[in-house]
C-alpha cells in the first residue's frame, strides 16, 4: 500500500492517486467537520470543500510527518472551517450594520437533489477540482444555486469513493 505522500506526489498527473487518499480520509474529515459544525449538510459542502482545496494544493504538500498526509489535510480543514466562520460572521456584520434583518442560514435542501441527474456528478466533481471553478461558476454552467452545486459536488465525490469500494 502506497504511503499518503506517494499517492499525492502520483496526483500532480494521476487523479485515481488522489481519489485514493479521498478514500482513506474522507469520513475522518467528515468527521471532524460534523464535531465542529454539527450540522450534516455544512459538514458535507465543508468536506467537499477541504478536498477541493487539498486538490488544488497538491503540489505544494511537503512530507513532514513520516508519509502521512493526515496533519496536511486536517490543517486544510481548519482554514477552510475558519474561512467559513469568518465569511458569515462578516456577513451577519454587514448586514447589521446596515440595519438589515439577518436572514436564517439557508443550507441545502432535500428537494434540491431532485431530478439529480447522475451525469451531473462527475461533472460538478470535474468543474470544481480540475477546472478550479467556484460554485457560483459551477452553478451557473449547471442551471442551478450555488448550494445545489456544492452537494453535486460533495455527493461526486462520494460516489467516487464508493465505486472505489467496489
Amino acid at each position: 500500500m502506497r504511503s499518503d505522500a506517494a499517492l499525492l506526489a502520483a496526483a500532480r498527473t494521476d487523479a485515481g492517486a488522489f481519489r485514493e487518499l479521498y478514500d482513506r480520509y474522507a469520513e475522518r474529515v467528515l468527521g471532524y467537520h460534523l464535531r465542529r459544525c454539527r450540522d450534516e449538510d455544512a459538514a458535507h459542502e465543508l468536506t467537499a470543500e477541504t478536498f477541493a482545496q487539498a486538490w488544488l494544493v497538491r503540489a505544494r504538500f511537503r512530507d513532514e510527518c513520516g508519509g502521512s498526509a493526515g496533519p496536511w489535510l486536517f490543517g486544510i480543514a481548519r482554514n477552510v472551517l475558519m474561512v467559513s466562520v469568518r465569511r458569515r460572521a462578516l456577513e451577519a456584520t454587514a448586514r447589521e450594520r446596515l440595519g438589515m434583518q439577518v436572514a436564517p442560514t439557508v443550507s441545502p435542501q432535500q428537494d434540491w437533489l431532485d431530478g439529480l441527474e447522475d451525469d451531473d456528478l462527475p461533472e460538478a466533481v470535474r468543474m470544481r477540482v480540475l477546472d478550479d471553478m467556484s460554485y457560483d461558476e459551477i452553478a451557473t454552467e449547471l442551471g442551478t444555486t450555488p448550494g445545489a452545486a456544492r452537494v453535486r459536488v460533495h455527493r461526486g465525490l462520494a460516489a467516487l469513493r464508493k465505486e472505489r469500494s467496489r
